[in-house]
């Protein structure tokens, strides 16, 4: 695994994208700052680029381009261990933080990295459930690591989040605060608090079924859940609650100076590059081989939504034109791309929403584990999703006041969560959906394809069964339709 970031070049008129270019794999010098940029430049590219295209497939929000032949593996869900590979980019960047944590002794910079390591091994464990964690990353001292339970890595991501905020909270007077390194708080370290308070509810509240009742694959962490969520906003203790991600302005989000140029590999932002054009104009990524969805535009059309033509791009007649997923016969007229405001290609790369955070707290409330109005807290989500895509705070109040909207029910929240997280955040609505079964998105209609549900995971890697054949084979035969992440069993 890489065990640090390589960067090259020091003057502060370059762009951190162009200070990333050198090949990492023959580091020459690493400092803190230089490793942090680095290493949330990656996973702003591993959470908006094409890792988790086939779950914005089967979440409702992409369809395979009716233009191009049939991807069987996507549409009829016949995928393999060689097919999806979200392992290798997430193992990387955590050695990236791990790096990092080990060129300094600045809590505030040790706090950053215990925050994101718990971030990037939340993801692996929600795509592949048993990973190694404990014995992971020692390099030539270890290379068949054992694998740990999912459920474990989650009571040990708290751990490691209470330490980090314990980190930030107890730093002395004076100690230098990431600045321009930090691209994505600028250094602000109660925004960083928040973020991983923000983060320990999401690991929680994964863990809670949809009626707010422990799930009971996870019944005994009972008490381990009233200790944690006694530390979370609005408790009393730090005195001065730490709060979570509650508005647009403190929501995680990634900037190295993205620029609509193909130098470096592209210095456009994440979802652009992976969906969009390069400086030319021409299209690039996934681009031509995908197009809106029917079941999304449908939900935003249905419900007078102003996020449709945000989130998606005009076509024939100024209208918004979506195939099923699965549909083989091109529609009539041009099927729409994602929108031009999406792919931007300047605008920062969402890692954490407010939209998703104020949802959780809605939820969270709802069912009495926090205070808080859940009403106040819904409608604050969607506030904020509508201030992401460019819309206003009345177009918001319009849209909530609709009688089929208006109320914080379960099945409300969840599927606002999901029309908000359209398409930059597909896996957390795949994950979503198998904790809750809210949205209930078709499957694919191609001709031929057998399968009535939605998958349950993917499969572990290829590179694993080459490498670590004997531990991977010890988590036992993987099925795409019934193995489930320990939250969703």
């Amino acid at each position: 695994m890489l065990i640090t970031l390589a960067v090259a070049g020091s003057s502060c008129k370059k762009t951190y994208l162009d200070e990333l270019a050198t090949n990492p794999n023959t580091p020459a010098i690493t400092t803190p700052d230089l490793a942090l940029a680095g290493a949330l430049k990656s996973t702003a590219a591993n959470f908006n680029g094409t890792g988790f295209t086939m779950y914005a497939a089967w979440m409702g929000y992409l369809s395979w381009s009716t233009g191009y032949q049939p991807n069987v593996q996507l549409l009829s869900y016949q995928f393999t261990s060689s097919t999806y590979d979200v392992w290798t980019n997430w193992y990387l960047n955590i050695s990236n933080y791990t790096a990092m944590a080990n060129s300094t002794t600045n809590p505030y910079y040790q706090a950053i990295a215990k925050i994101m390591i718990s971030y990037d091994y939340e993801s692996l464990v929600d795509n592949y459930n048993n990973v190694p964690y404990t014995q992971a990353l020692q390099g030539s001292t270890n290379l068949t690591p054992t694998y740990d339970t999912g459920s474990s890595i989650y009571d040990n991501l708290l751990t490691q989040l209470d330490a980090a905020i314990a980190l930030i909270q107890g730093a002395p007077t004076g100690t230098i605060t990431p600045t321009t390194s930090d691209i994505m708080y600028g250094g602000n370290m109660t925004n960083w608090a928040r973020f991983a308070n923000t983060l320990r509810l999401r690991i929680i509240m994964r863990q809670y079924g949809p009626t707010g009742a422990i799930n009971p694959n996870v019944s005994s962490k009972a008490g381990m859940f009233a200790t944690e969520l006694a530390k979370l906003f609005p408790s009393g203790t730090p005195a001065t609650p730490l709060g979570f991600i509650s508005t647009t302005a403190q929501e995680g989000k990634v900037n190295p100076g993205y620029a609509n140029l193909d130098a470096n590999g592209g210095e456009q932002q994440p979802l652009d590059l992976a969906y969009g054009y390069n400086q030319s104009g021409a299209a690039i990524g996934n681009n031509p081989t995908y197009q809106a969805n029917t079941y999304a535009v449908n939900f935003y059309q249905s419900n007078s939504d102003p996020r449709l033509t945000q989130i998606y791009a005009t076509s024939t007649g100024g209208a918004v034109i979506a195939t099923p997923l699965g549909q083989t016969t091109p529609p009539a007229g041009t099927p729409s791309k994602l929108s031009a405001f999406l792919l931007n290609p300047t605008k920062a790369a969402f890692l954490f929403t407010a939209a998703e955070s104020l949802f959780l707290q809605a939820e969270a409330a709802k069912d009495g584990l926090i205070t808080g109005t859940a009403l106040t807290l819904y409608d604050a989500g969607i506030t904020a999703s509508f201030t992401d895509l460019g819309l206003t705070a009345a177009q918001a109040t319009t849209y909530y006041s609709q009688a089929a909207i208006a109320s914080p029910t379960e099945q409300n929240i969840i599927t606002q969560k999901w029309a908000a997280l359209n398409p930059f955040a597909a896996n957390e609505a795949f994950n979503e959906m198998r904790r809750t079964g809210i949205p209930n998105v078709p499957v694919s209609i191609l001709p031929g394809n057998t399968q009535t549900t939605q998958p349950t995971r993917i499969f572990y890697p290829i590179v694993e069964y080459n490498v670590n054949a004997a531990n991977v084979a010890a988590q036992g035969t993987i099925s795409e339709t019934s193995s489930k992440i320990f939250w969703a069993q």
